[in-house]
């Protein structure tokens, strides 16, 4: 009994990246130490700490092109399951990491706070909406910040859906938070071996997505992932690309560093409705009426300086080193011409991400990362359903003029 060889496609050739841009990379060194002073002036030396853990996830998140939206493209269409396990690889260091900290109930701000959220109907329809909008839009919530910040302008589009989304839900809080009160809140941590067990449980869930990933990968023979341009030698680590593997452990760490200086973990969305509620103000719309203002917490974060609220320095900071990251390997570019279908399909998927971030409880990294690392159930509930909004995304975006990975392809 003979054994066949399945064929696989070659794997893509390696491309030496382009020169840096220093002109760019001046500017954005400028920007981000601009940046850090004011916050340093408005929110003291832990917000600028925090802002510099911003600044570190931008340089990851664009020399590793770690993707949300791509991964789950490319396991549904081709089977390529490559960058889930590298999802898989990060949700585990992080729930190690994150073990340690909450189990310790110590941080720089007092005792740490588990992203524990309900697992029901809000995380159901929330992660559904994300995923279609993800798909549709072009990128995830962390994938939007360091896209702009990297120059795509096709993605600020994203990120002005995504702000329209965030106003929108300021003014249905009250029946987003009744949705969000069917279901149970289950921590995988509430088990005779506490924290230690949690890590088992999750350490487990995470072998069996791999071994799935690597049964589907197996029967569908998918393309090979497309390389970015590397840099040789030491100048990779300034220039990139990073392998993977190497962006999922830095991004596990830099978001138990953000959880023990803060008290909480790496969240992105919440910031973005902030972001519209000042921009409607300076035009002279007033919109502290919607319900989810009208809560004393909420309320005083409209009339403080944006730069004293965590998510949106550490948001700030994405940008700004995803700015400097992109010029250091000479791929900041501004694309002006933007079809129109795309710029369409961008605002629709950012406002279906908008509206889904705050049904779900977060994003695919406020509800999905850091939800998992924090032992929550709803976490791995809004990675399922945000694979399935990913199918319906999918079907959509040709719609919209965007492509779909396919077999027959030199790379995906």
């Amino acid at each position: 009994m003979s054994v066949v060889d399945v064929e696989r496609p070659a794997p893509p050739p390696v491309r030496t990246a382009p020169p840096a841009q220093r002109g760019v990379v001046a500017i954005g060194i400028a920007i981000a130490v601009v940046l850090g002073l004011a916050v340093a002036n408005a929110a003291g030396w832990k917000m600028t700490v925090l802002y510099g853990v911003g600044l570190a996830l931008g340089l990851v998140l664009f020399h590793s092109r770690f993707g949300f939206t791509s991964a789950w493209r490319q396991l549904i269409t081709v089977g390529q399951g490559r960058a889930i396990r590298a999802h898989m690889l990060m949700l585990g260091v992080a729930a190690v990491l994150f073990a340690g900290i909450l189990g310790s109930g110590y941080s720089l701000s007092g005792t740490p706070e588990p992203q524990l959220q309900t697992a029901g109907l809000g995380v159901v329809f929330g992660a559904f909406l994300f995923g279609v909008g993800m798909q549709v839009g072009g990128s995830c919530a962390s994938g939007t910040l360091f896209a702009v910040g990297s120059g795509q302008t096709a993605i600020i589009f994203t990120l002005g859906g995504f702000i329209v989304g965030s106003v929108f839900t300021a003014f249905i809080s009250p029946f987003i938070k009744s949705v969000q009160s069917i279901g149970p809140k289950v921590s995988l941590a509430e088990t005779p071996l506490g924290y230690a067990g949690g890590v088992l449980i999750t350490l487990v869930i995470i072998g069996v997505v791999v071994g799935v990933s690597l049964l589907v990968e197996r029967r569908r023979t998918p393309p090979p992932i497309d390389q970015p341009p590397i840099a040789k030698g030491v100048l990779r680590a300034l220039r990139g690309s990073w392998p993977l593997w190497v962006g999922a452990v830095l991004l596990a760490a830099l978001n138990a560093v953000t959880l023990f200086v803060s008290g909480s973990s790496w969240g992105i969305t919440s910031a973005f409705g902030l972001w519209g509620a000042k921009i409607l103000g300076w035009i002279g719309v007033d919109v502290s009426g919607a319900p989810f203002w009208q809560d004393p917490e909420n309320a005083a974060k409209i009339t403080a300086s944006v730069l004293t609220d965590r998510i949106s320095v550490m948001d700030f900071g994405i940008m700004a080193g995803a700015l400097i990251a992109a010029a250091l390997a000479g791929a900041f570019t501004l694309h002006r011409k933007i079809p129109w279908r795309m710029a369409v399909g961008a605002v629709l998927g950012g406002i279906l991400m908008g509206i889904g971030a705050r049904f779900a409880g977060g994003c695919n990294i406020g509800a999905y990362f850091s939800g998992v690392a924090s032992f929550s159930l709803h976490g791995w509930l809004w990675g399922v359903m945000a694979i399935v909004g990913t199918y319906a995304g999918v079907a959509l975006r040709p719609l919209f003029g965007l492509g779909n990975p396919k077999p027959s392809d030199a790379v995906c």
